[in-house]
Order: C-alpha cells, then sequence, then structure tokens
C-alpha cells in the first residue's frame, strides 16, 4: 500500500476534527423540532444503508449471522445507549457540555479495561489522569444537583444520562475489541449502524414519539442538520476514521478524543450562544488534559509491550 500525501493525512485529520465535534452542534439544532429518538434512529439507519452500498460496491456485502449478532449487540451499547443517551442529553443540556462529558469515554475504558483483564493495572501516572478527568466531571455535576439553566432546563439530568451511556459506551468498545467482525470495515459499520438505528426507531416509537412528529413542524435548521449529521457526520466522518486507521498510528487517530470537545465548545458558543463560564473552562481543562495524559500514556507503554487493544472507538 502506498504512503499516503501529507495534505491527505492533514485534510482527514481536519475532518475528523471538525465532523465529530460538530456533530453535538448537529444534534442540538435537529432535535429543535424532530424527536430525539426518531431523529437519531432514522439518521443511523440511512447512514448504516448508504455505508451498506460502499461495502456492496467493494465485492463485500453478505456477513455471518454471527456478525449480525455481534454487530446487534454493539449497536445496542454504542448507538441505542451511547449516541441515543447524547441525543436526549441535549434536551437538558448545551451541546459542548455534552461534548465535555462524553471525552470522559477513554477513561471508562482504562477502568474497565483493567477490570476485566482486558489491560494492565494503570501507571501512577494513568491514576492522576483518572482522578484529574472525575474531578472535571464533579466540578460540572456540582452546581447542576442543585440549580436549574437560566433556559429552566436541569443539566443535573443531563449529565446523569451521559455518565451512564459512556460507561455503557465503553463496555460496548471493549466488547467490540474482543468481537469477531465482518472482513469489510465498511460493513461492519453498516451492520452497526443498521442495528442501532433499527433499536434507536423502536425506542422512540414505543416512548411515543411518533404522536411528537409533525412534519410540516420541521424547521429548516433541523432538516439541514439531519442531513448533515447523516452525510457528513456518520458517513464521512466515520470514512476519515478508517483511512487514518489504516494509514495512521492508532494513538494518533485516537487524539480525536479530546480534540473533538474543544471544537464542541466552540462551535456551541460561537453559533447557537452557548456560555462558556470559567467553571467550564476549568472543567474542561482537567478532562482534556486527563484524556490526553491517558492516551499519552497508553502510546508509551504500546512501545514496550505487545498491543492489548485497537484503537478508541469514536465517541459520537
Amino acid at each position: 500500500m502506498p504512503a499516503p500525501k501529507r495534505t491527505q493525512v492533514i485534510i482527514a485529520f481536519a475532518a475528523l476534527y471538525v465532523i465529530w465535534g460538530s456533530t453535538f452542534l448537529g444534534i442540538r439544532f435537529a432535535i429543535e423540532t424532530i424527536p430525539p429518538f426518531l431523529m437519531a434512529g432514522a439518521r443511523f439507519v440511512l447512514a448504516g444503508l448508504i455505508m451498506y452500498a460502499v461495502a456492496w460496491s467493494q465485492g463485500i456485502g453478505k456477513s455471518s449471522w454471527a456478525n449480525w449478532r455481534t454487530s446487534l449487540i454493539i449497536g445496542a451499547c454504542l448507538l441505542l445507549a451511547g449516541n441515543g443517551g447524547v441525543t436526549i442529553s441535549e434536551k437538558y443540556i448545551d451541546s459542548g457540555l455534552a461534548a465535555l462529558i462524553v471525552a470522559i469515554v477513554p477513561i471508562y475504558i482504562v477502568l474497565l479495561g483493567w477490570a476485566s483483564g482486558m489491560a494492565t493495572r494503570p501507571s501512577p501516572i494513568v491514576w492522576l489522569a483518572l482522578v484529574g478527568g472525575f474531578v472535571g466531571v464533579g466540578i460540572l455535576f456540582g452546581p447542576a444537583l442543585h440549580f436549574p439553566s437560566a433556559d429552566g432546563r436541569h443539566p443535573a439530568i443531563g449529565i446523569s444520562i451521559l455518565l451512564v451511556s459512556s460507561f455503557i459506551w465503553s463496555i460496548g468498545s471493549l466488547y467490540s475489541r474482543a468481537a469477531k467482525h465482518a472482513a469489510s470495515p465498511f460493513l461492519t459499520a453498516a451492520q452497526q449502524m443498521l442495528c442501532g438505528g433499527m433499536l434507536l426507531l423502536f425506542v422512540g416509537i414505543v416512548t411515543g414519539e411518533l404522536r411528537r412528529l409533525h412534519p410540516s413542524s420541521i424547521s429548516m435548521l433541523s432538516l439541514a442538520s439531519f442531513i448533515y449529521l447523516v452525510i457528513i457526520g456518520a458517513v464521512i466522518g466515520y470514512t476519515a476514521y478508517i483511512w487514518l486507521l489504516r494509514h495512521c498510528e492508532p494513538a494518533k487517530v485516537a487524539t480525536y478524543a479530546y480534540v473533538n470537545p474543544i471544537v464542541a465548545v466552540l462551535l456551541g458558543a460561537l453559533f447557537a450562544g452557548e456560555t462558556v463560564t470559567m467553571r467550564t473552562l476549568i472543567a474542561a481543562a482537567l478532562i482534556i488534559g486527563s484524556v490526553a495524559l491517558v492516551i499519552t500514556a497508553q502510546q508509551l507503554r504500546s512501545r514496550v509491550e505487545p498491543p492489548i487493544s485497537a484503537a478508541l472507538e469514536p465517541a459520537d
């Protein structure tokens, strides 16, 4: 395989950073007039169909029932619980804040990997980073327990949803590393998106979102955001991720985990009028710094030890 040009790598990283960082704002705009679970479900079903067409065009369109079962489990953890949690949480908190909470996924993965025996005991510096990350979350969570936001929303509910959904996402990510997948990464992505999307649609129907869906009331902003999430966020963003994993070190690709929250906070402030307080900045520094330290420590350890796991799964 020929080495990629430097400009191609830069463009792919820029796409990964900006696109996945922007999906939090896209979700906020999309659910303004579209029920959250139905929006997320339709998003991933459509994206899954597109990815399936890509896999089919490569001559890899068949998969075993075992792979579909694996995709159902992963889709339930990553998309139903993980992305569904992000989507519903943005009814209660700002998109930038949601991105900061989701950034703790690498911290969860380190702890779960150690607890499950899939990874070695964290080093003292990693323990320090883990503590710093959770202190950052506590700084965000503390005031939210007592006071609603200025617009009457209750941040404590959104943060609680994200802490649980990020934990389930992390479990699904670890399971994904050990599970057997289809040969094509595009087929694997398509299966997971289709399974997760159908589960999200089912939850939306069961919770009565169909009664709250009024096509004539969907704003152009919500519709444009939905299309962006399908085409740009899911298809192009994931394609850039897969391409980078094939041409760059996984630890470098994993830097999206602490760049995306920065992008999300900036975009939320610029385009949605989200307030960035000093408390948020301090918490962001702790969380993002901790995640960066964890990923860096894992990269250094992988140079002297046999690799234990693959790159982190995308947090969106």
